[in-house]
């Protein structure tokens, strides 16, 4: 397709963008609020509601560089519409699931489907639109990310509360089918930036299994393989780098690491953020329904205030990110969310509800801060045969640190809870655990600003390509 895209076809690729960007985390935040119900319903202790979040982010976190490579290769609109169709028919049988293994291994196809659709959207996106407005697109779509976000607990809550779980998943379903028409019938042409070039399967294989091993192995420290496992995956990733520098068509350029420093020190930056705080919402769904008796959808009415801060704020800190260094903005924003997370490392019994609102909205205001601005200075600072493989990096450190974030988390519960279910015999234990998390996650935050600020100007380097 001519590169000269016309606004019909901006308009159609902004437009599944935006519904593809809020389709997956609504459902996402509203599981977070549904997962004491599913709990009850199903009788699962606190480490298989953990799993039945972690258990899709693991499988999105395997197959993005993969389907990011892939899409570069044989077209970005068909992986995102492969992508779409997949996620679409495991929400449906998310909504018939009838026990905890069942759900989980549906969200597994979830995930699998999710990652061929996180580095498409932003790569289309970044194929249609110029430099100029690009930080704008991509705030709007980052905004709606978090009217997803930010419907979702409310929302999610809502439909728990009253009509059960499973319609989550059922209006999920539902919307995935119009993104899956939408690109059938209004996106016109195709967006291939390494046509021709050969696909790596022994690379893709070493990558998803490394990260599998990984993350599986964080997630499981606390038991008796999961240091192995770490370790294996860890030694994975070595061999992944050292095969990858010698591949003649790699999933991902060694080179853009080594040379690109606003790439590699913005992708690292995106790691340690998501890590800080995706853990959040699983948290203070259960801490607000478990700890402070609240019905879902006024658990979900709290939980509101820190997304919709980011889905208001987005949209302007994308477009900041076109005149002002993208690091000076997304490093102000993880001052805020620092702050933010230490806030919530004091929660007890007797928090008012106003503090939890206030270190929402602070963290809101910095997450929206950071993430339009650092995606820009990703997609920006790369050429545009790599822009699938950029947003499936991208998407990468965002799920690896999600997964990460939700490790720990498992693992403190691990330690301090066990295999047992929340409810007033182990309410002190939970407690400590969730300040612990919060404490953790507001250090890593305060880390992560000095890998925010030291990737440079992006400015020179607009343009530039490896």
């Amino acid at each position: 397709m001519n590169q000269d895209t016309d606004n019909s076809v901006r308009r159609a690729a902004l437009l599944i963008a935006v519904l593809s960007g809020f389709l997956i985390p609504f459902v996402s935040s509203s599981v977070n609020i549904s997962l004491p119900t599913i709990g009850r319903e199903f009788d699962c202790d606190a480490i298989t509601l953990g799993w039945i979040r972690t258990a899709y982010l693991l499988t999105a976190v395997m197959f993005l560089l993969p389907f990011g490579r892939a899409a570069d290769i044989h077209g970005r609109k068909r992986i995102l519409r492969l992508g779409m169709s997949i996620y679409t028919a495991a929400s449906a049988l998310c909504a018939v699931s009838t026990s905890a293994s069942f759900l989980i291994a549906s969200r597994c196809l979830q995930g699998f489907g999710s990652s061929m659709v996180f580095g498409t959207a932003v790569a289309i996106l970044t194929s249609v639109f110029p430099p100029g407005d690009r930080g704008k697109a991509l705030g709007i779509r980052v905004a709606a990310v978090y009217i997803g976000l930010s419907s979702g607990p409310f929302l999610g809550g809502l439909l728990t509360q009253h009509l059960g779980w499973r319609f989550v998943f059922i209006i999920n379903a539902a919307l995935g089918l119009l993104v899956v028409g939408l690109l059938t019938w209004k996106l016109k042409g195709e967006w291939v930036g390494a046509r021709g070039e050969k696909f790596d399967l022994t690379g893709s294989l070493i990558c998803s299994g490394a990260i599998l091993a990984t993350v599986y192995g964080f997630t499981n420290l606390a038991y008796r393989n999961g240091p192995w496992l770490f370790g294996a995956g860890v030694l994975g990733i070595i061999v992944f780098v050292l095969f990858e520098r010698k591949s003649p068509s790699p999933i991902v350029d060694i080179r853009l690491f080594t040379r690109n420093r606003v790439f590699a020190m913005s992708n690292l930056a995106a790691v340690i953020n998501y890590c800080a705080v995706a853990a959040n919402a699983f948290l203070l769904s259960l801490y607000l329904q478990e700890v402070m008796g609240l019905r879902p959808m006024w658990a979900g009415l709290v939980m509101f205030a820190q997304p919709a801060v980011q889905a208001i704020i987005s949209p302007f800190a994308g477009k900041l990110s076109d005149r002002i260094e993208p690091r000076i903005v997304a490093s102000s924003g993880m001052v805020l969310t620092a702050v933010g997370l230490g806030l919530l490392a004091f929660l007890s019994r007797g928090t008012p509800l106003g503090y939890v609102v206030g270190a929402l909205v602070t963290m809101g205001l910095g997450f929206a801060l950071f993430s339009a601005p650092n995606t820009n200075a990703i997609m920006s600072s790369v050429s545009q045969r790599n822009y699938s493989v950029a947003a499936a990096m991208q998407g990468t450190s965002n799920m690896m640190g999600m997964t990460l974030s939700m490790g720990i988390v498992m693992f403190l519960l691990s330690v301090h809870v066990g295999e047992a279910q929340i409810g007033p015999a182990n309410e002190d234990a939970f407690l400590t655990a969730v300040r612990t998390s919060f404490g953790i996650f507001a250090g890593l935050c305060a880390l992560g600003i000095f890998a925010s600020l030291a990737r440079g100007k992006l400015r020179p380097r607009a343009g530039a390509s490896v």
